[in-house]
């Protein structure tokens, strides 16, 4: 899977603990135990490998994003949970969302 900057650094330092993804078709293959290599856009040279340790069904982002605390999401605890949901509609649109529902990958460095 690719990954901006950000997230994958915050995956990479070992603060961010859920990734956040569509419940899509490529998702739905997704089992506990999987091992998953990360691409860091845009060159995607620099990769890390996680291992998926739960799988998170919801129906929408910011239902995922008010039951964990932002620190799983690599953020402050204090950072604004509306606006980190909201900034994920740049990624993903809303329809899709409404389509596919939203998967909370949980996750440890491997």
């Amino acid at each position: 899977m690719k990954l901006y900057e950000s997230p994958f650094d915050r995956i990479k330092s070992g603060k961010k603990r859920i990734e956040i993804r569509l419940f899509d078709e490529k998702r739905q293959s997704l089992n506990l135990g999987d091992i998953i290599t990360f691409s860091k856009l845009p060159d995607l040279n620099d990769e890390l490998s996680v291992e998926v340790i739960g799988l998170l069904r919801y129906k929408s982002f910011q239902d995922l994003v008010n039951d964990f605390p932002m620190s799983y999401f690599g953020y402050p605890d204090d950072h604004d949970k509306r606006a980190f949901a909201e900034s994920i509609y740049s990624i993903y649109s809303k329809e899709d969302e409404q389509k596919y529902s939203v998967l909370g990958i949980r996750i440890k460095l491997v």
